[in-house]
């Protein structure tokens, strides 16, 4: 056994104070360098005492601070000798150890959701709010694996050690450096101890970072993030609820609400190129998917940067290519709902919602009162891991309108819901909405919902708009196929234009189904295609009606409602894909049809054929 423990308590005090440094730069450098242009660079810079062997690394510590070299000449001037010193072993255990703290941290940021990061700077958080508020909250477990593993690289360094401290007995003698020459001079019982005592205190650390990073730890630890997010974001407010005043109706405000947007943005495959103006009544935003439509919500709020272009809200710029004006997402006042809803999993239901009102406002009031608003009371104190997926999607609503945003942002919110949610959401929406008088910009690839919510709608096709206007006009008048597409038109043939047209009605063939349809309206000299929408074909009692054709049944889907009927038009199938045209019944509709001999008259009624350009 060993008689001299100087080489632990050495070993000891270097590895602490090796760990602490090794912290401080690991997650600095880890923050910087996420997201950084020249990560790949950096990235191998600050691997590289990993990959390179101890003694290279002690013996390019020796160049860099020895008593000959620019950094050593400066130290001795001030009276400062770091070689074969404690201070020089402090150096090589952090060199070493840095690493694996800097590989560890950047690993536990990259794992923390993106948009959790965006939606903290869509509610004002700044980068330093965002880096103590988010970032490391979030990234801690996996910031205590890095203190472990550093620690444990550092007690263990002996290379580099050897190379810059030396073996000073008292003084630079640590445990690897005493079991080297215990077994160098045949004491291999000491040598034996020393590794012993290592092993278990490496496994003691590795044993407690398990205890803290296990799912149960880390929701116990919540309790004291809980504690402490509580104290920030409520401690202030005891005292001024009872003096808390209503709050600002929007209709209060001065300016009346718009948005202004003129942007473009290159994308993969085509390029954003968007202009439009929305005021206070809800502007629903239409597409297929990758028509642009998130995008134009991120360069809105600022997580992106169009090439250039225009964003004024409420008269102030909020990006100007040609001046270079670019506010950041923390200084736009917008409200932001994402597609995943982006909560804070570390902090509580009230703790989300709290997180983006505006410094100076008592936070408890507002809280609650979105909490009752949006049927959410007794769950203030619950995690978002807690919740259901329609609660999540209203604390994600109540977040981002509880700071009175200039805008509100909804990107698809509730295209993650099932039926009953989304029904029942839709209408606690519609009732924040009435209650919210600031620019809404509802983004959906489903035409019932941005019907019934919003007023008017622009529809977006790669990168373009291809309509724009009330949602009246835009149904029944889709200007282009790929806008009777997006909402929701399934009946299209390809048409000629009939040499003779009367003056009180017009014709064209229908090339895909074999038919002359009568239409309402002029149809335009380059028409390339007509629509019909599922529910407006009819099943009148004979043959006699304009545009009716005798029809045969290919197959049916049922719902539970309503059931869509795939028909042939002219003779009987071939086979159940063999069909033209789409129709929607109801079921009462539906059993009527069914005692009806086939062909049935299905009548294609001339204002519902939507004749479009090519």
């Amino acid at each position: 056994m060993p008689t001299d423990l100087s080489p632990l308590w050495i070993s000891l005090k270097t590895a602490f104070a090796a760990t602490l440094l090794a912290l401080s730069l690991g997650v600095m450098a880890a923050r910087w360098v996420l997201g950084h242009k020249m990560r790949g660079l950096l990235d191998g810079i600050f691997t590289l005492p990993l990959v390179l062997p101890p003694t290279v690394m002690g013996f390019l510590l020796l160049l860099l601070l020895g008593q000959n070299s620019p950094v050593g000449q400066g130290l001795k001037a001030l009276g400062i000798s770091l070689i074969f010193t404690w201070a020089a072993t402090v150096i090589a255990a952090t060199v070493v150890a840095f690493p694996l703290m800097y590989k560890t941290v950047l690993a536990a940021f990259e794992q923390i959701d993106p948009a959790v990061v965006s939606a903290a700077r869509t509610l004002g958080a700044t980068e330093w709010r965002l880096f103590w508020q988010v970032l490391l909250p979030l990234a801690w477990p996996g910031i205590v694996a890095g203190i472990i593993l550093s620690f444990a690289r550092a007690l263990g360094e002996f290379g580099a050690t050897l190379m810059v401290g030396g073996s000073i007995p008292g003084v630079t003698q640590t445990m690897p450096i005493a079991i080297f020459f215990a077994a160098e001079a045949g004491k291999m019982g000491v040598a034996l101890a020393w590794v012993l005592l290592m092993v278990a205190i490496a496994l003691g650390g590795m044993g407690v970072m398990v205890h803290i990073t296990s799912s149960s730890q880390r929701q116990r630890h919540y309790g004291w993030i809980k504690r402490w997010f509580d104290w920030v974001y409520f401690g202030t407010d005891r005292a001024k609820m009872a003096d808390f005043p209503t709050r600002q109706k929007w209709s209060d405000r001065p300016l009346e609400p718009e948005l202004l947007v003129d942007l473009e943005k290159p994308l993969p495959g085509f390029s954003l190129a968007v202009g439009f103006k929305a005021q206070a009544l809800p502007l629903g935003v239409l597409g297929a998917s990758g028509a642009g439509k998130s995008m134009t919500l991120r360069c809105i709020a600022g997580l992106e940067t169009p090439r250039q272009g225009r964003i004024v809200l409420n008269g102030r710029v909020l990006f100007d290519g040609a001046t270079g004006v670019n506010v950041g997402s923390c200084d736009r006042n917008i409200g932001m709902v994402f597609q995943n809803y982006a909560l804070f999993p570390h902090l509580t239901v009230a703790q989300n919602i709290a997180f983006g009102i505006q410094p100076g406002q008592p936070r408890s009031p507002l809280v609650h009162q979105w909490l009752d608003m949006l049927e959410l009371a007794g769950l203030d104190h619950r995690y978002p891991h807690q919740l259901s997926g329609g609660q999540q999607q209203r604390v994600a609503l109540a977040r981002a309108l509880a700071r009175s945003p200039d805008i509100l942002l909804l990107d698809e919110p509730l295209s993650a819901l099932d039926t009953y949610l989304r029904s029942h959401l839709e209408t606690l929406l519609h009732r924040a909405l009435s209650q919210y008088g600031g620019v809404t910009l509802f983004v959906t690839h489903k035409l019932e919902e941005a019907y019934r919510l919003c007023p008017n709608l622009l529809v977006l096709a790669n990168g373009q708009i291809a309509a724009a206007g009330t949602r009246e006009d835009i149904f029944h008048h889709p200007p282009t196929l790929e806008v009777a597409r997006v909402t929701e038109c399934k009946n299209f043939s390809q048409v000629r234009l009939c040499p003779e047209q009367g003056s009180d009605h017009y014709s064209v063939d229908a090339l895909d189904w074999g038919c002359r349809l009568q239409v309402t309206t002029p149809p335009p000299a380059d028409a390339g295609h007509i629509g019909v929408r599922a529910h407006h074909i009819q099943f009148p009692s004979d043959l006699e009606p304009t545009n009716t054709f005798p029809g045969w049944l290919a197959r049916a889907s049922e719902t539970q409602h309503r059931v869509t009927l795939y028909l042939k038009l002219h003779g009987p199938p071939n086979s159940p894909q063999d069909y033209h045209l789409q129709a929607e019944v109801y079921r009462d509709r539906w059993q009527q049809l069914q005692q009806q001999p086939l062909p049935w008259p299905i009548q294609l009624p001339p204002p519902a054929v939507i004749v479009m350009p090519r």
